[in-house]
């Protein structure tokens, strides 16, 4: 059988293309295509010269303008990945195109703001660049579904991300974060984007997600390591779309016409974790306090230290709480620690000790106990359930007032 070199032109660096080369894995392993694959972890090194490359076919990222511009001139078969556009000639002409379709993933988002509650909504986006097409493509859809409910679009673009600019970048977004009227919706094009806006809101006291829910796109492990608050994200379909353009590429080196195919690809869902879990408005020190544990519970913080937070005596913020919430403040901090690790633990990325330890449970046994009165099972057991999926990543616990 003859085997084909094959280039892959992503940013291994990035999620969102590390998942579509996850895709194009799975198509390989899964057929008896038999492909020597050529891949960089940043191709852009490597790009000048591309055209001459004596391979037999690339698939790569189109929403790189000097990747588009760059394979122009080569003679093999090409398929682009990349985002869709509302623009039909935006497209590359005679290139097989397989797109993440941004209007499903800004609608998904959204419509997951709506049914959380919210009605005031706003999009923390990238500074206008031919490098952040699919950004601008994002706000569009935005706006479409903003204008359709006779709603005004609030969009930011903020400064880019470069180390001389950050104090100033994160200025502006609380700037802007007080702008806004509350509750608000925000849907940032990214995870990555998202996780700047929550440390801006953390930074200026804004709690999430009782006066900001927000959203982010790409569903990326390192983002959710990176916040404080769990963050909601839309998991894009990249790896289906990996799947799909190996799979044109195949078609297209057996001599099948491919030119001018355009797939669009829906998103797969929406990863729903605790900035996206808006609640009507409680007493502003239950949402204070709800906001410190959400940072803090798995660092082991008592009553006293958020009651210390809040400014008030402990007697009083436990009153507040079984007003508000039906339960003592010890109660929602567990229930934040109870969540973190049937997380953790439905990932199997950690052991059951390194678990307790993160979740800041006093020891494993603690957490055992924990685990036995809360969920009826050890935390083996909910590890063991969640890897057979019988559980999902801690979809068993129920959903009362104070996880929320």
């Amino acid at each position: 059988m003859k085997s084909h070199r094959i280039a892959l032109l992503f940013n291994a660096n990035k999620i969102f293309d590390r998942e579509v080369i996850a895709g194009v894995a799975a198509y390989l392993s899964s057929t008896r295509a038999a492909w020597d694959l050529f891949l960089e972890e940043d191709f852009r090194l490597r790009l000048p010269g591309i055209e001459r490359w004596q391979g037999d076919g690339i698939i790569a990222d189109f929403d790189d303008p000097a990747v588009a511009e760059a394979l122009t001139r080569t003679r093999i078969p090409v398929v682009a990945v990349g985002g869709s556009y509302e623009n039909q000639r935006a497209y590359p002409e005679d290139v097989p195109y397989v797109a993440t379709d941004n209007f499903k993933l800004i609608k998904m988002a959204r419509d997951h703001l709506i049914e959380a509650g919210l009605r005031h909504f706003a999009m923390f986006s990238l500074p206008e660049a031919q490098e952040n097409r699919w950004a601008q493509e994002r706000e569009h859809a935005f706006c479409s579904l903003m204008k359709q409910d006779k709603m005004e679009p609030h969009i930011y673009r903020g400064l880019g991300t470069s180390a001389p600019s950050w104090d100033e970048a994160v200025e502006q977004q609380i700037q802007w974060l007080h702008s806004l009227p509350k509750p608000v919706g925000i849907i940032a094009v990214t995870d990555a984007r998202a996780r700047q806006l929550m440390q801006a809101c953390i930074m200026a006291g804004i709690a999430v997600p009782e006066q900001v829910a927000l959203i982010g796109i790409d569903n990326d492990p390192l983002a959710r390591m990176l916040t404080r608050i769990p963050l909601s994200s839309v998991i894009q379909g990249a790896q289906e779309m990996g799947r799909t353009a190996a799979h044109l590429l195949d078609q297209m080196l057996h001599g099948v016409r491919m030119s001018g195919t355009r797939v669009l690809v829906p998103p797969v869902g929406i990863n729903v974790l605790a900035s996206t879990q808006h609640e009507a408005p409680k007493h502003p020190n239950v949402m204070r306090a709800r906001h410190f544990i959400r940072q803090y519970a798995c660092q082991g913080i008592k009553t006293h230290q958020v009651a210390e937070y809040v400014g008030i005596s402990r007697s009083s913020l436990e009153s507040y709480f079984r007003q508000e919430l039906n339960c003592s403040v010890h109660d929602v901090i567990l229930r934040f620690k109870l969540d973190a690790a049937t997380s953790m633990l439905a990932r199997g990325e950690r052991s059951i000790a390194e678990v307790a330890l993160c979740c800041g449970f006093t020891s494993v046994q603690y957490m055992h106990a924990v685990f036995k009165r809360e969920l009826g099972c050890t935390p083996r057991t909910y590890q063991d359930r969640a890897m057979m999926g019988i559980v999902d990543d801690g979809s068993a616990l129920p959903p009362p007032e104070l996880a929320a």
